[in-house]
């Protein structure tokens, strides 16, 4: 179940600490990156949830590789962001994605494993 799983957790947190990211991000952003950034990390949570949920190992990894997808799309955003001088996203990179696309990485490969 996704709930015992700590990249799920960790990725929740991520995306809380994203809405508090992009909450100091101009208004005029609220329906361009800072929607965009949102849904990437809301993403990758949901997508962790819902393979766990699956009765397929092959079905489980390709939610997982989707949470990837949406953890390199945030990447960009946040990059994208710092460049336009939207603060110093770095930390959050170093944090949050990298530690995050390390445990799925990970899992996925105890998946395949299992196959």
């Amino acid at each position: 179940m996704h709930y015992n799983l700590i990249v799920w957790k960790k990725s929740v947190q991520m995306a809380i600490a994203l809405y508090n990211l992009t909450d100091t991000f101009p208004k005029h952003e609220r329906y361009g990156l800072v929607s965009q950034i949102n849904r990437a990390g809301v993403s990758v949570a949901a997508n962790i949830a819902e393979g766990s949920a699956r009765t397929s190992t092959r079905d489980y990894i390709k939610f997982l590789n989707i949470s990837k997808a949406s953890l390199t799309e945030l990447e960009t955003l946040l990059i994208i962001s710092e460049g336009i001088g939207y603060g110093d996203t770095d930390l959050f990179i170093i944090d949050h994605i990298i530690p995050i696309k390390k445990m799925l990485n990970k899992l996925e490969s105890t998946l395949k494993n299992k196959l």
